[in-house]
């Protein structure tokens, strides 16, 4: 009878303990309602398009709706910071792009840590950045152009969608590598920086290969190099920036997958395996090609470990550069 009674009490404790565990959904019964995607930014920008291109498929593998939250302003921080604080249970995601990395290093204080508050579910694409001319500039790679920048101090000017914005740094990255003593011309938009540069108003800029590639095409402006350490298969016609005298030198936008850090792992390895499947969808591929986008599919750790690498690169790009404060 002791003996019974020690098994009973022990076997009540054993419940009592489990149930002061925290109720961890499991990949199993994984996802049990719709999934909602914070995009930080405007609907028809590069990060909503290639969301949206990935998310039927991945609302198929998962048997569950996935729904899209455009939440832009503040360079994405107002719909990250959403993210940042959602439950870390699976069904809230945030698409990141390259300023993700950059706002640390730009803002006195964010309502977020783009690292700690996170945890990687994978990159989705890169989206290379063109150092593009215009025609009027009598140079054909970028050994030509750097020396044709350094002949002229100062006179040379490129655009970009504004101070602190990704093309600004990569500017600012090819400046401080190269040497080139030129001079930063912030917009309201590449947009605006575009219009300028093909009126000849502007030497060159840093731009989103998909936006600078139809006017390429008509001979309007020239890409002298490539923000890739490879050759791109969008334009593999185009030679590395690293490859002409920069070595290492790497400037891109890019799109990720984040959810919430402390989300199961679980759960996160199985959207991981799901997005990874997607992105390599012949289909898919094409499609990404198509609006100038690499797919990449990383692992959780690499994503994590890529987004703490730019992290410091770019704190200190705008250290040496001086980029003033955001906010």
């Amino acid at each position: 009878m002791i003996m019974q009674a020690a098994s009973k009490t022990a076997t009540f404790a054993l419940v009592g303990a489990a149930s002061l565990l925290p109720c961890v959904p499991h990949a199993q019964s994984y996802p049990a309602k719709p999934i909602r995607v914070i995009v930080p930014f405007a609907p028809g920008g590069v990060a909503d398009v290639v969301t949206r291109t990935v998310t039927p498929r991945l609302a198929e593998a998962l048997r569950q709706q996935v729904l899209i939250d455009n939440r832009g302003g503040a360079g994405g921080t107002i719909g990250t910071e959403i993210g940042a604080k959602a439950p870390p249970d699976g069904y809230t995601l945030t698409i990141p792009a390259a300023s993700h990395t950059t706002t640390p290093g730009l803002y006195r204080k964010l309502p977020f840590d783009p690292v700690k508050d996170f945890s990687g579910i994978t990159q989705l694409v890169t989206v290379p950045y063109l150092l593009v001319v215009h025609p009027s500039l009598p140079v054909r790679n970028v050994r030509e152009f750097i020396v044709l920048a350094k002949s002229k101090s100062n006179e040379l000017a490129y655009g970009s969608a504004g101070n602190g914005s990704s093309n600004h740094l990569a500017g600012e990255l090819f400046k401080i590598m190269s040497g080139a003593p030129v001079t930063h011309v912030a917009y309201k938009g590449s947009a605006p920086a575009m219009t300028d540069l093909l009126g000849g108003h502007i030497g060159f800029m840093f731009d989103a290969i998909n936006t600078s590639l139809p006017h390429m095409k008509t001979g309007r402006i020239r890409a002298l190099g490539i923000g890739t350490l490879k050759a791109s298969r969008v334009a593999p016609e185009v030679p590395t920036i690293a490859s002409q005298g920069l070595p290492g030198y790497e400037a891109n936008t890019w799109i990720g997958v984040l959810a919430p850090a402390a989300t199961p792992r679980e759960i996160v390895h199985r959207l991981n395996a799901e997005l990874v499947k997607v992105l390599k969808a012949p289909d898919i591929q094409e499609r990404m090609s198509s609006q100038g986008a690499e797919p990449v599919g990383s692992s959780p750790e690499q994503f994590d470990a890529f987004v703490r690498s730019e992290v410091t690169k770019w704190a200190k790009v705008i250290r040496d550069a001086k980029v003033p404060f955001a906010d």
